[in-house]
């Protein structure tokens, strides 16, 4: 069988090139290893993580309800009711994607793909192999999380974030070696929940992508949730037991603690999918393991791209794997694409306070040469903020001082995951602090604190 496009993996990179593939009427196949499509985000990343988050916020919501004026005798917590609904979101989305697929004219092909070079792909379905082949081949393998050397995730002890999903039970004390998104969203999750939560991090910060004010704010905030935060600290000589693991961990002090917890966390990375794909068939050209490509996606082997977390040098979100799976589609079906802009990237964390940024952070923008103007504006100052009752946090502005130019924003707060999309949009359009400015900015809202950032560039914020 031959066809337009070949597809390995249906993460959210794969299935929606593969919809993109069907909306231009390539003739489309897309090859997936696991039993149900959607990848690693749908099932074991962000999207049971995000459901999980939310419900850890109205369980907070439950056990302090009396702000609001209201009390709430003995709440209790069904934890395993909890991860069904978990699964049952999930479940309604991946049905979702095989609709896509449907509706789209795209054959799922069932199997493990592998490149066999020639524009030839393997499909080995528990054993029974098949050869397809086609014009241009994607790979969208995806990424699995990193564990450290010598250990294998044993539930509920030793997770990463698979087994950490699907606890029977919420964890008295929860170690997290990790400090990137999945730790520091795992930490807001079970904390809520009522684990006693210590976060391990050998760099100097938390989310250390991040500005390092929000970095800051985050471990401020933490804090004073309860989370104890470790950084500058290493984690070794793990043993798990049959009730709990045991560990040591050298603090930024120097000093050597011992600890035992009844779950601890491996969240210290994920590594592209990129071993047992035949990539030694072809010339693609990989880096440490992630793929090499153009600004087109396209590899050292013609015809075939690469897209999502196996790609070298673009971080590993899901929308940055969609984002970069529409210029692989469009530039195999002939149309006018615009590459990946690394610097209009959002991103964001779903913690609370919540986390979103694009472009560069200030230490950034400095490093670059910039002559550089910040504006902040708290959330304490908003009057939104008060009535949902989250003061934490600040939206903060890095401008190029010269022609008004903005090189970055960055938020911690309420959903601050959401209050970004207007400076991507506004950086997308190549507006100016200027232009933001003179946005009318809808109140009472969160978002008024964005367009207050903007005015303090220049030092004309009205609230604050």
């Amino acid at each position: 069988m031959s066809y337009d496009v070949v597809i390995i993996g249906s993460g959210p990179g794969g299935y929606s090139a593969a919809v993109r593939a069907g909306q231009f009427g390539l003739k489309t196949a897309l090859i997936e290893k696991a039993p149900k499509l959607g990848g690693t985000c749908l099932h074991v990343g962000c999207v049971p993580t995000k459901a999980l988050l939310h419900t850890a916020g109205v369980w907070e919501y439950f056990m302090h309800p009396e702000e609001q004026g209201i009390s709430c005798q003995t709440p209790v917590l069904h934890f395993p009711n909890v991860i069904d609904r978990k699964d049952k979101i999930v479940s309604k989305h991946a049905k979702g994607v095989e609709f896509l697929m449907k509706k789209n004219k795209v054959e799922v092909i069932p199997g493990y793909g592998r490149l066999l070079g020639g524009g030839k792909v393997e499909v080995d379905n528990n054993g029974a192999k098949s050869v397809i082949e086609a014009k241009n081949i994607v790979i969208a393998t995806g990424s699995e999380a990193r564990m450290i050397p010598g250990l294998k995730p044993q539930s509920p002890r030793l997770l990463t974030n698979v087994e950490t999903l699907n606890l029977p039970s919420v964890p008295k004390t929860m170690g997290i070696i990790g400090a990137g998104a999945v730790g520091v969203e795992f930490a807001s999750i079970f904390r809520r929940f009522g684990s006693e939560v210590t976060i391990f991090e050998m760099l100097p910060r938390l989310v250390a992508v991040e500005d390092e004010e929000v970095s800051k704010e985050l471990e401020r905030s933490f804090k004073k949730a309860g989370i104890r935060c470790e950084t500058g600290a290493k984690v070794e000589n793990i043993n798990v037991g049959a009730n709990s693991v045991t560990f040591q961990a050298t603090l930024s002090n120097g000093k050597v603690e011992n600890f035992e917890m009844e779950s601890l966390l491996v969240a210290v990375g994920r590594k592209p999918n990129t071993e047992n794909i035949g990539i030694e068939n072809t010339k693609v050209e990989v880096d440490r393991g992630f793929i090499k490509v153009n600004g087109f996606q396209q590899t050292g082997e013609p015809g075939v791209y690469a897209i999502g977390d196996v790609v070298l040098g673009t971080p590993q979100l899901a929308h940055v794997a969609t984002a970069e799976g529409m210029v692989a589609i469009g530039h195999i079906a002939g149309t006018e694409v615009v590459p990946i802009k690394k610097n209009r990237i959002p991103g964001a964390t779903y913690t609370d306070p919540g986390i979103g940024s694009v472009g560069l952070t200030e230490a950034q923008a400095k490093a670059a040469g910039y002559k550089v103007k910040v504006g902040k504006f708290p959330f304490a100052a908003n009057s939104k903020a008060s009535i949902v009752g989250s003061h934490d946090g600040f939206v903060k502005v890095v401008a190029d001082e010269t022609y008004g130019e903005i090189l970055g924003v960055h938020i911690i707060g309420h959903h601050g995951y959401e209050l970004i999309a207007e400076a991507v949009v506004a950086m997308e359009a190549e507006a100016t602090v200027e232009t933001l400015m003179n946005t009318i900015h809808a109140h009472p809202t969160q978002y008024e604190a964005v367009g207050e950032a903007f005015n303090a560039v220049y030092g004309m914020a009205i609230n604050a």
